[in-house]
């Protein structure tokens, strides 16, 4: 079994950082998807950095003031990425959409988060593949709980185990976490691939989602959640999801059924920013039809 944190009382690192003050804050965050957990007053992230174990905790003190608060072996490099955490990275000032987006857009002032932490950005990927985002949700925490540790700090929460623990487990590890044999075989085989990931991380979002759609198991759809979260990219598109091309054409043409051909013949004029119109038309939602699951993953076009 993990073993709790053994820092719990420890004093936290500490910094100021200045925001936008019309910033939706919960939404820049949420937007890294996990780890990065919300709460109605605070956020916190727990993750495994370059430097150790850590835990970033996010407050608003003021209308442009956020104090970031951390924990941890790695406290330092968390309070260095907290900016981009933060959405300090992005720059949307081209983005000046008209119309019902234009007016989406006033009212949903947020920024796209960087984590800068691939493993973390593919486990949740790969756990989203084909699910509902309730049992992808659940499968993670339980992967942390029984395989990972306690982060470190007063909050409770928890790392996700090691890329070369991951490696070394059995599809039987996963049964009881609810991830069937195709999921978990795609994230041992990422596991074992991530030394050569972590070489590569300097490559553009372009050229990195190219480079994880070598490996088998890993497509269009999850290349581009890994480069949203991950890196902020501004111009992800998952392609192969069974809700988003409805959602983004009922928001851009009014049209209730859509495929992804037609979602992306829609979102071509955002170029640059594909990914900030989808997390809009997201907060709008469309029409329902079909199954009533949030269904994802790569190749997936049912009834299309």
């Amino acid at each position: 079994m993990p073993l709790p944190s053994n820092n719990a009382s420890a004093e936290p690192s500490r910094r100021i950082i200045t925001v936008p003050a019309a910033l939706d804050l919960a939404g820049t965050v949420r937007g890294a998807k996990d780890p990065v957990m919300v709460g109605p007053t605070e956020t916190l992230w727990a993750t495994r950095t370059p430097d150790g174990p850590g835990s970033l905790a996010l407050n608003r003190v003021a209308g442009d003031r956020v104090e970031a608060m951390a924990w941890g072996p790695g406290a330092g490099w968390l309070l260095n990425q907290a900016p981009r955490l933060l959405g300090h990275d992005d720059n949307p000032a081209d983005f000046r959409p008209e119309g019902a987006l234009g007016e989406l857009w006033r009212r949903n002032r947020f920024l796209l988060a960087r984590t800068d932490r691939l493993w973390d950005a593919l486990v949740g990927a790969i756990l989203g593949q084909r699910v509902q985002i309730a049992n992808a949700v659940r499968a993670r925490r339980l992967l942390a709980r029984k395989f990972g540790q306690a982060a470190p700090g007063p909050r409770e929460a928890w790392l996700l185990p090691a890329p070369e623990r991951v490696a070394e487990m059995g599809y039987h590890q996963f049964h009881p976490l609810k991830v069937e044999k195709k999921r978990a075989d795609i994230l041992i085989r990422v596991a074992r691939e991530m030394p050569r990931l972590e070489r590569r991380g300097d490559l553009d979002t372009a050229r990195m989602q190219a480079r994880l759609q070598q490996i088998r198991g890993v497509g269009p759809w999850t290349a581009a959640m890994v480069s949203a979260a991950a890196f902020g990219d501004p111009d992800a598109v998952p392609v192969g999801d069974y809700h988003l091309p409805n959602t983004v054409a009922w928001l851009l043409a009014g049209e209730p059924r859509a495929n992804d051909n037609r979602m992306l013949e829609l979102l071509e004029p955002y170029r640059g920013h594909r990914w900030r119109v989808i997390r809009l038309a997201k907060t709008k939602g469309a029409p329902r039809y079909g199954p009533k699951l949030s269904l994802t993953g790569d190749g997936l076009h049912l009834g299309r």
